[in-house]
């Protein structure tokens, strides 16, 4: 059964921005800062991401989110997750979702229960842990899509082996 056309598919539409968002922001920007600089206070400006960015990742964390200014190892086995296996995933699932890629499917489930593991633990730490954020409703926003996305992902593609048809749509 061929795939229902994107402009039918507003989710997909929806998720497709938010991968976008991702790929080429969250993965390779904030994300990849992180790892570059493996501490905020002593450190060269790195060739990427660009300066302004660092700084903007830094103002971020000094402000809201110390656990991104700590880096503890665990936190950046989260990145290294995020950009070795998210960031390709963006990018397929990018081209399968405005194509209407069935393939993308299982990936799909994989990503959201990865993603959904991996904030699920570092919203526990901003909560209550050791890092703790000092503006706790202003970071659970920040993080929100990152819980709502993966849940519409597990929602979309759990219902059927064929999530871009017609019938599912």
């Amino acid at each position: 059964m061929p795939p229902l056309p994107l402009s039918r598919r507003p989710i997909d539409i929806a998720l497709i921005v938010f991968f976008c968002v991702n790929l080429f922001f969250i993965t390779y920007i904030v994300d990849l800062e992180q790892l570059v600089i493996r501490d905020a206070d002593h450190f060269r400006y790195p060739v990427w991401p660009p300066a302004g960015m660092v700084d903007l990742v830094h103002w971020y964390g000094r402000h809201f989110d110390p656990v991104l200014m700590a880096r503890p190892a665990w936190w950046r086995a989260t990145i290294w997750i995020d950009s070795l296996f998210f960031g390709p995933f963006y990018a397929l699932a990018i081209y399968a979702y405005a194509k209407g890629k069935n393939w993308i499917r299982f990936g799909s489930i994989m990503w959201a229960s990865v993603m959904l593991t991996n904030v699920s633990i570092i919203l526990f730490e901003e909560v209550c842990g050791e890092h703790a954020s000092p503006a706790l409703g202003r970071v659970l926003l920040s993080n929100a899509a990152w819980v709502i996305f993966p849940v519409i992902v597990l929602y979309r593609m759990w219902r059927s082996v064929t999530p871009f048809a017609a019938k599912n749509g």
